[in-house]
């Protein structure tokens, strides 16, 4: 039995496709989790849904940004942006079944000791807490009443994390860090903000103000391995114990699947697949 993590799909249906092939992906033996963003900004947002959902329990998907955001069209709570390529899913015969599904995934898991989270963590977060707040999010997001959760979900504030933190202003900054974090203000007064402008490929910081999420000494996940996506410029990338599989499929980079290595080895077989470019890097 082995168990693959995947990189953002993003309705790349045909790379995904043939990601599973040559992996020689068995329903009935493997496993496999998308890191979030399934759909969107490719060709066939449908088709991606479609073929994950047909695995069953073999496959899970993390809830990204993209994710979230067709939930948020879907109910006329966003208005679609010129680039969505979501219209085949919102015309399916099949789209409540669809939609009720995607709002049905998790946005963090723990896995052979690795915590998995589409986009980031703050340094002020345990893998345990992570995992806590990720619940209390999924309970939002499943309750009966979720959509009125959607029109107070988006906004980029507050975006520095205090214990303090309740109601809704504790579940955004806990969905935004989840699915959009990127850079963090490393130094001065608002050492620990989150930025959400930069996009920029450096591991190392933007700048002397900006590190990537992951790079920040106090992190309380350092021992921890994590596992994203998101990061499309960052690319495929092993560093500061943390993982990046958005190898920029979208972009005509590659679609990137690691095999988790059994307990007690450190080794990751990676399997990459080459994408057809959708659209232009640093995209919105």
């Amino acid at each position: 039995m082995a168990t693959y993590l995947i990189g953002d799909v993003q309705g790349c249906a045909g790379a995904f496709s043939a990601l599973l092939t040559a992996l020689h992906f068995n329903p009935g033996r493997d496993r496999l989790i998308v890191l979030g963003d399934l759909v969107n900004r490719g060709p066939q947002s449908l088709a991606s849904m479609e073929r994950l959902m047909a695995l069953g329990d073999s496959a899970q998907c993390l809830l990204g940004n993209h994710d979230l955001h067709l939930l948020a069209v879907a109910h006329g709570v966003r208005k679609a942006h010129r680039s969505d390529t979501l219209d085949d899913i919102l015309q399916s015969p099949r789209r409540f079944e669809l939609i009720d599904w995607i709002r049905n995934r998790p946005l963090a898991l723990m896995e052979q000791g690795w915590l998995l989270v589409h986009a980031g963590v703050l340094p002020q977060w345990s893998a345990e807490l992570t995992l806590q707040l990720a619940a209390e999010v999924q309970q939002k997001l499943r309750a009966p009443d979720y959509v009125d959760f959607l029109r107070v979900m988006f906004g980029n504030q507050p975006d520095t994390w205090s214990d303090s933190l309740a109601g809704f202003d504790r579940l955004r900054i806990v969905v935004n860090t989840l699915t959009r974090a990127r850079f963090l203000q490393a130094t001065g007064p608002q050492a620990g903000r989150l930025d959400f402008h930069n996009k920029q490929a450096n591991a190392n910081g933007a700048g002397a103000e900006l590190q990537p999420w992951f790079a920040l000494p106090e992190r309380q996940t350092a021992g921890t391995p994590i596992a994203f996506g998101h990061w499309s410029t960052l690319g495929l990338q092993w560093t500061h114990n943390a993982l990046c599989l958005d190898s920029g499929c979208l972009w005509g980079g590659a679609l990137t699947a690691v095999e988790l290595p059994p307990a007690g080895q450190p080794w990751l077989a990676t399997t990459q697949i080459p994408c057809d470019r959708s659209l232009e890097p640093m995209a919105d």
